[in-house]
């Protein structure tokens, strides 16, 4: 089985969590490592009474131009994965999804 991984980043911290990933085995399919795919969007957030973000201020609606990286991972490396994301990324609270994807072996 193979899963998608898609996390948001800030544009100053995107190489750095996507080599921290990738160190741990994300990225790899096939004969390939380092595997990713991004686009550049605008995120937008409200950091809430208790948080310390590390862009904007609490109470205030913050955008903030972010990436969007996809990368696929093997089951075996996804929990080692997902904490090197979270140590590596510069947000308390990173954004990321994980999904089961399917290829021709599959079927």
């Amino acid at each position: 089985m193979l899963y998608k991984l898609v996390f948001f980043v800030p544009e100053t911290h995107k190489e750095i969590v996507k080599q921290a990933v990738f160190a741990m085995g994300a990225g790899r399919y096939e004969h390939y490592d380092c595997c990713s795919w991004e686009t550049l969007g605008t995120g937008q957030f409200r950091a809430m009474e208790g948080s310390q973000p590390f862009i904007g201020q609490q109470g205030k609606i913050e955008r903030v131009n972010e990436y969007r990286v996809e990368t696929v991972c093997q089951p075996e490396f996804l929990p080692a994965v997902l904490q090197s994301l979270i140590d590596a990324h510069p947000y308390e609270t990173p954004a990321y999804e994980v999904w089961p994807v399917k290829t021709l072996e599959d079927f």
